[in-house]
């Protein structure tokens, strides 16, 4: 009697067990709030959207560091490669993209790569051949990201070295661009 009580106590512990594992891994399939869902609360796919201020009225992302300005662009690849533009003021700024779940995948700023302004190529393995088989003269100073994804979040932050820069900062983040750039 007591062998059976303890046999069914180990097959109920199991079967408790086995629904908690189930349900930790399932809680990221049906999870409704992922950073790209997020992201698109402040504007629509294919520009950049300026963030509100970490730490204002309005609600930001999380994570984000109070000391930058920040906007971020959601783009797709299936209208072709995206290209991304920006000439930020003469301060700090970074350019990141992130993968659909928001996994960093790549990024530089202005003093790794000693460049003054971000223009950046954005572009699937099937358009990378179609630029190497024919690759257009205007590219020839872009920088070209290998994308593994159809969809992906582009992250601009511009340092907020002063206040009186914020009006030419404002500008810059408003002027980026994050457009669709066809291969022919």
């Amino acid at each position: 009697m007591i062998a059976r009580f303890l046999i069914w106590c180990v097959g109920v512990a199991m079967m408790a067990g086995v629904v908690h594992i189930v349900t930790i891994f399932g809680v990221p399939r049906y999870a409704v709030n992922d950073p790209w869902e997020e992201i698109g609360r402040f504007g629509p796919t294919g520009v950049f959207v300026t963030l509100p201020r970490v730490g204002g009225a309005e609600k930001s992302l999380p994570g984000l560091d109070p000391a930058m300005a920040q906007a971020t662009c959601r783009f797709s690849l299936d209208d072709g490669p995206i290209r991304i533009k920006a000439t930020p003021p003469d301060v700090y700024w970074s350019l990141s993209l992130f993968d659909r779940r928001g996994l960093h995948v790549w990024g530089f700023d202005n003093r790794g790569a000693g460049q003054k302004a971000a223009d950046v190529l954005v572009a699937d393995g099937v358009q990378m051949a179609q630029l190497r088989e024919n690759p257009p003269d205007e590219l020839e100073d872009v920088v070209i990201v290998d994308w593994k994804g159809r969809e992906g979040i582009a992250l601009l932050q511009i340092f907020r070295q002063q206040p009186s820069l914020d009006g030419e900062i404002a500008a810059a983040l408003k002027g980026a661009e994050c457009r669709p750039a066809p291969l022919s």
